[in-house]
């Protein structure tokens, strides 16, 4: 480690390593490679069982839910900031691998990443095992449903209104896009580690394991005999599981007859549907649990 690199007052937490890198092709930097190269990264991040983390923010909420690092990179302007923040969660103190903080200066940043850096650090974080279904519907009286949603803001628009609208659990589908991937994670502003999430399968059959567990699955679509969501809402069942669609063409058959209602939000202005996030920041609202 370079002390020159850590400012003057400022403590490194055992376990962790300060170092300065210089060239885009060091080995080390591995993880941080290719990241706008999305095709690349949804495939080779869970095979290699990691996960970006991008803004200081984020990164904090991923250690308050208990994630670890593999290694940080960031401008030596934000080493004061981050330091403490990995203090502060124990990084490094677990008696395992050193955790490695690899500080370059910001054009170098770029050309290892291939975007400006510009929110602070920039984690390669281990990437928690997914937990059993049971695990993630313990206690829960609302669950969200994506099946096939491959937008990754959307993704994470829907976990930032599932955490502020009172949601306690979301399922995807085999085929939806990785809440796990950098840009759902940052849109979610890293509620993505607070909302207890896992993968529904088989699909759409797995929705029958959602009423062998006391929900109804509201499906939300358009159709000829959907309910209105403010009838739903009137009288809404005690544990409900509502069930969103893709970007284009919504849910699927199987989807919606595996479904025990289908619900409409009521429009005006001569428009009949929502993207996906704004629908289900409405649906979450209109039926929260009392």
């Amino acid at each position: 480690m370079s002390d020159a690199l850590v400012p003057d007052g400022v403590d490194v937490p055992p376990g962790v390593v300060v170092d300065r890198v210089e060239d885009a092709a060091d080995p080390r930097l591995g993880d941080y490679t290719g990241l706008t190269d999305v095709a690349l990264r949804r495939v080779r991040e869970p095979a290699e069982g990691l996960y970006m983390a991008e803004s200081s923010t984020v990164l904090e909420r991923a250690l308050e839910a208990g994630h670890r690092p593999r290694s940080v990179l960031l401008a030596p302007r934000w080493l004061p900031d981050l330091l403490p923040l990995l203090a502060r969660h124990g990084v490094g103190a677990d008696g395992g691998p050193p955790v490695p903080v690899h500080v370059a200066d910001e054009p170098l940043l770029r050309a290892i990443t291939g975007f400006h850096l510009h929110r602070g650090a920039l984690a390669a974080m281990h990437r928690p095992a997914l937990p059993a279904l049971d695990d993630v519907l313990a206690g829960a009286r609302r669950v969200a449903v994506l099946e096939d949603v491959v937008d990754h803001t959307n993704v994470g628009a829907v976990f930032r209104s599932a955490a502020a609208l009172g949601v306690d659990a979301v399922l995807v589908s085999p085929r939806c896009a990785d809440p796990l991937y950098r840009r759902s994670v940052r849109v979610s502003m890293g509620t993505v580690f607070q909302v207890p999430w896992t993968r529904l399968e088989p699909w759409p059959g797995g929705l029958d394991l959602l009423r062998e567990r006391g929900f109804a699955v509201a499906a939300l679509a358009l159709a000829d005999d959907a309910v209105s969501l403010d009838d739903l809402a009137a009288d809404p069942p005690e544990r409900l599981a509502l069930l969103l669609g893709t970007e284009g063409d919504g849910l699927s058959r199987g989807a919606v007859v595996g479904s025990d209602v289908v619900v409409r939000i009521p429009m005006a202005g001569g428009v009949d549907s929502l993207n996906v996030a704004a629908a289900s920041a409405v649906a979450f609202w209109a039926l929260r649990a009392p």
